[in-house]
């Protein structure tokens, strides 16, 4: 419930607190005096597409502030937590919540939520939660198919919304096995030809038998055996240098006769024998070397040409592998992943008889929950229509009946159910759909007499209602302003009227007045009470606030809607 709002700069009000409160609050004044800017301001604080040109001439942005009183927990705290505001505990398990939208002449738009800046996004989807606008072009609403089919599912209840969720899920099941089945098959001759393709290089990696590394190790090997008699010139003059096989002085003979020469004459010096023991050390791994040496020449020597041309043509299967593939590594990597698809895509014949029959077992299944949906529609349907025209012989349209096809039609996630309302505005009258055989004031009177039978099983916080009683007068405008009073029982309601008899049935009469100075108009709103209520019914009457005949006729229905 909104409990008041403020706007400032908004159309032609330059500055307003509307306090509004609970039950049935009427709006009204003269036409142009920006009755509508309230109904706008509501909707920018609801998240709808901002208009700069709301914005008042002159002004440097336009704002729209309300307090709203919501459920301390509940799906709209919870939202306003998700945007990071908060709310204001007020005690009895309720709270307060700021909501708050800026506008500027530019077109730019701030919203707040809860004391946090939040996007408009989050305005839309508190709406949902807060409040129902019915305005003079929300009324087309009821003319679209969804409108209609989403008023009987409101109005249905538990049985239908449980039926909806059942076959929404079932709905989907089948829908993704469908799209499974028809991709598979269309992609048939394509995943054959991967299979034989995969089939393939799986068998030339599986014969090369590849091993992680080896094409860099086999790259060294080529690189020492191309090179071998450099390598065993090389070698063999430094083993000559360390070693020699015959009476040259070598290291390893130089060194022990060094060794040789400071262990006698240690015996003279103790501090030499350190020396020795350091001649002795590199003489061991002079020795070591050059037995290192040796045994590089021996491999050399084991090694031929033969070993090369192995290695080459070793290098040359996984070049082939390594040009296919992108790395050996990726090659390798295939090879373990590359059986499991191979077995997936052998499997595509059993698989689409699996899918086909899954697909026909879903299809079974959402066909009755479809069947079980239609059934409980037809059921709420019946109800509804009844209602409705009950409502609608208390609205002045004693003869009028409504009726409320459930007729088969394409299947989408909302079932397959064509709904439609229907109207017979008289005895005899064939019915039509309300879009092509209601006028404006019965469609009015359709409209609110649908709300009214749906707010005892779906009621909503907060009603607005723009002239919705545009179009009818006299004895339906009273019975409108009944249902409206009504409507207020259970819930908030906000109605923007021109009639007298509608808003003599408001708890909470608000009046918009304009002024002017001749160069610039203004708005301002004031709540009436006593007397300055029945002047503005007398003039809402008659056009005259101070006739007196008008001023009895206005006692005379504001006593009416007492009784």
């Amino acid at each position: 419930m909104i409990e008041e709002m403020r706007l400032r700069d908004l159309g032609v009000i330059a500055e307003a607190t509307l306090p509004i409160g609970p039950g049935f609050t009427a709006i009204t004044g003269e036409t142009g005096a920006g009755k509508t800017m309230v109904v706008t301001g509501l909707g920018l604080l609801l998240g709808q597409r901002a208009d700069s040109g709301a914005v008042r001439a002159g002004a440097a942005q336009a704002s729209v502030d309300g307090v709203w009183v919501v459920p301390e927990a509940g799906p709209v705290t919870e939202r306003v937590r998700e945007a990071g505001g908060d709310i204001e505990p007020i005690g009895g398990g309720r709270a307060e919540l700021l909501i708050g939208r800026s506008l500027t002449p530019e077109g730019r738009s701030r919203a707040t939520v809860g004391g946090r800046a939040a996007p408009a996004g989050v305005l839309a989807d508190l709406a949902d939660e807060l409040v129902v606008v019915h305005g003079q072009s929300d009324q087309l609403r009821l003319r679209t198919a969804a409108a209609q089919r989403d008023a009987l599912d409101r109005f249905a209840g538990e049985p239908v919304a449980r039926a909806l969720a059942e076959y929404r899920r079932l709905f989907e099941a089948w829908r993704m096995l469908d799209e499974e089945l028809t991709a598979l098959v269309a992609e048939r001759d394509a995943r054959a030809r991967e299979a034989e393709d995969l089939r393939m290089s799986l068998g030339e990696i599986e014969a090369a038998a590849p091993v992680a590394g080896e094409d860099v190790e086999l790259a060294r090997r080529a690189e020492r055996l191309a090179h071998a008699e450099e390598l065993r010139l090389a070698v063999a003059t430094a083993h000559e240098a360390l070693s020699a096989e015959e009476d040259r002085p070598d290291a390893s003979s130089l060194i022990a006769e060094a060794r040789r020469t400071l262990e006698r004459a240690a015996v003279d010096d103790a501090a030499l024998e350190g020396f020795a023991e350091q001649a002795a050390e590199i003489g061991y791994r002079v020795a070591d070397l050059a037995g290192a040496l040796s045994g590089y020449l021996a491999d050399l020597d084991e090694s031929g040409p033969h070993e090369l041309a192995a290695v080459e043509e070793r290098r040359a299967v996984l070049g082939a592998l390594v040009r296919t593939h992108g790395t050996l590594e990726a090659a390798i990597e295939l090879l373990e992943s590359g059986s499991a698809r191979l077995a997936e895509l052998d499997d595509d014949g059993e698989r689409a008889e699996r899918l086909t029959a899954q697909r026909e077992a879903a299809a079974s299944a959402l066909d009755t929950a479809a069947d079980a949906l239609t059934a409980a529609r037809t059921e709420a349907a019946a109800r509804l229509g009844s209602e409705v025209s009950a409502e609608l012989s208390a609205l002045a349209m004693p003869d009028a009946r409504v009726t409320v096809s459930v007729a088969p039609g394409a299947a989408t996630t909302n079932g397959r159910d064509e709904i439609a309302i229907l109207l017979a505005p008289h005895p005899g009258a064939e019915p039509r759909p309300v879009s092509r055989g209601a006028s404006g004031g019965e469609l009015s009177r359709v409209m609110l007499a649908i709300e009214v039978v749906i707010a005892s099983t779906d009621p909503v916080p907060t009603f607005v209602f723009d002239e919705v009683d545009a179009g009818i007068g006299g004895a339906a405008a009273i019975e409108v302003g009944r249902r409206l009073a009504r409507l207020a029982e259970g819930s908030q309601v906000i109605a923007v009227t021109h009639l007298a008899q509608v808003a003599a049935f408001a708890n909470n009469h608000l009046a918009v007045a304009k002024s002017t100075d001749g160069t610039i108009t203004a708005s301002s709103v004031r709540r009436l009470e006593g007397a300055d209520r029945e002047a503005e019914m007398a003039r809402l009457l008659s056009g005259l606030a101070d006739s007196q005949s008008a001023l009895d006729h206005a006692r005379e229905l504001l006593g009416l809607a007492r009784t």
